[in-house]
C-alpha cells in the first residue's frame, strides 16, 4: 500500500459509494474496484461488501481505514517538517473558520496575510464552531477560528468580542418582545444557549417563534420584509441592511457579547507557516463597528 491506496480507502469510507469516490479521486470505477481487489489480495481478507445502499466496510476494512488515516496524517506532518527546515514561510496552511466570521470579517484579514506571505497556499474549511472544534481535534486543520466558549487546553487567543443584538425593520418595544413574532435560524448550540439564557433572565413567557430558517442571511430578508424580529451578533449586520437594532443587555445593563477565539496546538508553533499566521492574526485589531444610533 502507498499514499494513493490510503487516500482511496479513506475517501471510499467517507462516501460509502464507488461512483462518488471515483469522482473525488479522478479515477474510473473499474480502477477503484481493481485496486480494492489488489489490497484485499495483499491482506488476504475482504475489506468491503456491496449493498443496495452502497459500500459497507468489514471490521478488517475499518481497521485498515484507521491505519490509512493515521499514515496520511503522519505523511502530511513529515512533508510540513521538511518544508519548514529551510525557515521560509511557505507551503499549505489548513484553516477552519466559523461560517459567520468567514463571511463577514475574515476575507480582508486573509488577503492581508497572503500579501505578506505570497508563497503560502490556503486550505480553508468553514462551518459551525462545533464542527471546527472537531476538525482541530482530528488534526485536519492547523488553526481554528471559533465563536463562543469551547473547552480547549492548548494554544488559545481572544481575537474579538462583538455585541449581540435584537434586529427589526423598525424600532420595537423590547419589553413587549414575547408578544412579537420572532424568526429563528440554524446556528451553533453555544449561540442558542446564550440567547436562551438571556431570554429566561428577562421574560417569564416563551418567545413567539413563527419561523425557522436555514441561515442568518435568510433571516435578515424576513426581518426586512417586516415578518418579525431576530437576535444575532452585530457583526452579521451591515450598513446596507438598513435595519434597526438594540443591544442585548443583562439585568445589570451589561452588553452581552460573543467571543471569537483563535485556537491551535502549541507544538504546531514549531512550523514557521503556523507561527507566522498566529503572530499575524493575534496582532490584528478585529473590531465590530457600532453605529451611533444604538438603543
Amino acid at each position: 500500500m502507498d499514499e494513493k491506496d490510503w487516500l482511496l480507502l479513506r475517501i471510499l469510507y467517507e462516501e460509502k459509494n464507488i461512483t462518488k469516490a471515483a469522482q473525488q479521486l479522478f479515477m474510473s470505477q473499474p480502477a477503484i474496484t481493481y485496486r480494492l481487489q489488489q489490497i484485499e489480495k495483499d491482506f488476504n481478507t475482504q475489506l468491503v461488501s456491496r449493498t443496495k445502499k452502497g459500500v459497507e466496510f468489514t471490521a478488517q476494512g475499518e481497521r485498515l481505514v484507521q491505519y490509512s488515516t493515521e499514515m496520511l496524517l503522519q505523511l502530511r506532518k513529515l512533508k510540513e517538517e521538511i518544508i519548514n527546515m529551510d525557515g521560509q514561510v511557505r507551503g499549505m496552511l489548513r484553516l477552519g473558520v466559523s461560517g459567520n466570521f468567514a463571511r463577514y470579517q475574515f476575507p480582508p484579514l486573509l488577503k492581508q496575510f497572503l500579501v505578506l506571505y505570497p508563497d503560502v497556499e490556503i486550505n480553508l474549511l468553514t462551518g459551525w464552531s462545533t464542527e471546527i472544534m472537531q476538525y482541530i481535534h482530528r488534526e485536519e486543520i492547523h488553526i481554528g477560528i471559533v465563536r463562543g466558549d469551547h473547552h480547549w487546553l492548548e494554544g488559545k487567543h481572544l481575537l474579538a468580542e462583538e455585541p449581540m443584538c435584537i434586529v427589526s425593520k423598525n424600532e420595537i418595544d423590547i419589553d413587549n418582545l414575547p408578544a412579537l413574532p420572532r424568526i429563528n435560524y440554524k446556528t451553533d448550540p453555544s449561540l442558542k444557549n446564550t440567547i436562551s439564557a438571556w431570554w429566561q433572565e428577562k421574560y417569564d413567557a416563551p418567545p413567539l417563534v413563527t419561523m425557522e430558517v436555514d441561515r442568518i442571511e435568510t433571516c435578515k430578508e424576513m426581518v426586512r420584509t417586516e415578518l418579525g424580529y431576530a437576535i444575532f451578533p452585530l457583526a452579521c449586520l451591515t450598513e446596507s441592511d438598513q435595519l434597526h437594532y438594540s443591544l442585548l443587555r443583562t439585568s445589570n445593563n451589561e452588553v452581552i457579547k460573543r467571543k471569537t477565539w483563535v485556537i491551535y496546538r502549541k507544538s504546531s508553533m514549531e512550523l514557521s507557516i503556523i507561527r507566522a499566521f498566529i503572530e499575524f492574526i493575534t496582532s490584528m485589531n478585529v473590531s465590530v463597528l457600532v453605529p451611533s444610533s444604538v438603543k
